[in-house]
């Protein structure tokens, strides 16, 4: 998983990649001559005293020195470099891919995980990254070129390679072994103090009004105890591998000295050898190690990226891809609807049934139900947050699933059901379906919306500051400002689900009759009396079923449904 995730930000890399391949192996390369200089410096120039051969050795190892810390500046500061690109692109190709979900995938896999995967997860890549741009090509040349130096000084000392090197990498497989699953848990528990937290923030207000503050406390704490439970656990495992490794190097040079010092005095070995053969050792043991450290990092890198992939390969969900692209649509506001029927994944039952309707360019329809009966899922259908399972939607004649998202947002504007206020500004938020819209485009949408009042009433006028999620504004303020986002770039088609809900009856009158005067089809979702009656005609739905077509007056006298939907309308109003 790890390695197709990465492949395609490699390969776009490869001339960074190379050249730090050619920095790490000169500096790689000047520090092995460093310990056979101070062999050399130490057997040829210390020992017999030669003061010419020890300047003329020590100017080599400063050379030696001099171009291993060159190399490995220049080999840190360009692996730091490319390996924050690869974090920045990664966590970029998410966010787009998350922009993509449908609402489906995006409440099967979780908001506060999709957080944590964009965040957490990306940054275990980054720094597995990083990691390995600095030590995954220095360490095993270190590796090898220690060995083969090693062997150049003494064949006989080096049997103890034989032993030590594999038994470091046994260690480094269990811990590995061990490390995944933990890694994968801990991830989960993440997501879960996410989720929770998040719940936490954003209903604050209903925790203050039923004083659950306790009891949420208790909660969040429960769940941050699993997630530290979980951490220790996980760095119980690593803790045991450098103790183990240090121990197994120490254990190591201290055989070397003893068997050394033995071969010293036998007059079978230098001093000057056994000391550089010691630096080898000590080399290859390091490079071990560091290899080591990389390979623990790559069981939580490796289940980050697993949780990456499957945000990548989770489907289009209901959205697909343009089916044919033709010619962008004549600008008109019909709409038709022809046998559409839709299904949730999973879903035992279709939300929507064999439904056929044709909305007429300036007509008003007002679609209304009881709670579930699919007015919500009918105006996604017809500005495609998802697509039909059975049956065509088609927008001036034109099967929507046939248009680009640019074309299908430039002809309708949709406010929903529970709008979302971007922090920012009045006018950035009016601007999202309009970018180059002038302030007179934006006050005239304001207008339209009975949303220019209050705004004008603000100092700052259209650049009065908007807070996360708008919430410095009434939920009818909200609404209005999103209808008005909605009515910027003056579409053919405006779909609003349920925007009188937030409104006393005076403003929604007022609204009604601005979005009336407008030049465009309005399809409404309400279950507003004076609403339903105002409208050209209305939809009346039943459990996914279009059971009801017509003005108020007729559908009173032959729909039962919307007679009761009427009357309970009525009760609640005068309680």
């Amino acid at each position: 998983m790890l390695t197709s995730l990465l492949r395609p930000h490699v390969r776009s890399r490869l001339i960074p990649l190379t050249l730090l391949l050619a920095l790490q192996l000169t500096q790689t390369l000047a520090a092995l001559c460093l310990p056979a200089l101070n062999a050399h410096l130490v057997d040829g120039g210390v020992v017999t005293a030669d003061t010419g051969q020890i300047l003329r050795t020590g100017a080599w190892m400063v050379l030696a020195t001099v171009v291993q810390m060159t190399g490995s500046a220049g080999a840190v500061w360009l692996g730091a470099r490319t390996a924050m690109a690869i974090g920045r692109d990664v966590r970029s190709a998410v966010f787009d891919r998350v922009l993509s979900c449908s609402e489906d995938e995006v409440s099967r896999i979780g908001v506060p995980s999709l957080l944590t995967r964009t965040t957490n997860d990306v940054q275990q890549i980054q720094q597995f990254c990083l990691t390995a741009c600095t030590m995954l090509v220095a360490a095993p040349l270190m590796c090898l070129g220690g060995i083969v130096m090693a062997l150049r000084q003494d064949v006989a000392l080096s049997g103890l390679l034989a032993v030590v090197a594999p038994l470091l990498g046994l260690i480094v497989g269990r811990v590995v072994s061990r490390a995944r699953p933990l890694f994968r848990g801990l991830q989960g528990h993440l997501d879960l103090t996410s989720r929770i937290l998040r719940e936490q923030v954003t209903g604050v207000r209903v925790i203050r009004s039923f004083v659950r503050d306790t009891y949420e406390q208790r909660r969040f704490d429960e769940a941050n105890a699993e997630l530290l439970g979980a951490a220790l656990r996980s760095g119980r495992v690593m803790a045991v591998l450098l103790p183990t490794v240090m121990l197994v190097v120490n254990v190591s040079g201290v055989a070397v000295v003893w068997i050394g010092g033995h071969r010293i005095d036998d007059g079978t070995l230098r001093v000057g050898a056994l000391t550089a053969y010691l630096t080898y050792l000590t080399q290859v043991l390091t490079s071990v190690m560091t290899v080591g450290s990389l390979f623990v990092m790559f069981p939580r890198a490796e289940v980050s990226a697993e949780r990456i992939h499957e945000v990548f390969d989770a489907g289009a969900g209901r959205v697909r891809p343009v089916r044919h692209p033709g010619a962008p649509p004549p600008r008109s506001g019909r709409l038709e609807l022809l046998a559409v029927g839709f299904r949730y994944p999973g879903a035992e039952e279709p939300v929507l049934r064999n439904v056929t309707l044709t909305v007429r360019q300036g007509e008003v329809v007002a679609v209304t139900g009881s709670a579930g009966s699919g007015k919500s899922t009918l105006l996604g259908l017809m500005v495609r947050r998802f697509d039909p399972t059975d049956g065509v939607v088609r927008l001036a004649d034109a099967d929507v699933c046939t248009l680009g998202r640019g074309d299908l947002a430039a002809a309708i504007g949709f406010a929903p059901q529970r709008p979302h206020l971007f922090s920012g500004t009045v006018a950035s938020n009016l601007r999202y379906a309009k970018p180059d819209a002038s302030d007179e485009e934006l006050w005239r949408a304001l207008r339209v919306a009975c949303a220019d009042a209050f705004v004008a009433d603000s100092p700052e006028g259209l650049q009065t500051p908007v807070l996360q999620g708008g919430s410095n504004f009434s939920g009818g303020q909200r609404q209005r400002l999103a209808i008005a986002r909605a009515l910027v770039h003056r579409p053919d088609v405006c779909l609003l689900d349920d925007p009188f809900s937030g409104l006393d009856h005076t403003t929604e009158a007022r609204l009604r009759t601005a979005l009336a005067g407008e030049p465009m089809t309005t399809v409404i979702v309400t279950q507003r009396v004076p609403a339903m009656r105002a409208a050209d005609r209305v939809v009346v739905l039943d459990r996914g079923r279009l059971v009801g077509i017509g003005g108020h007056t007729d559908l009173m006298d032959t729909c039962p449904t919307y007679r009761e939907i009427v009357s309970t309308e009525a009760t609640r109003e005068v309680a």
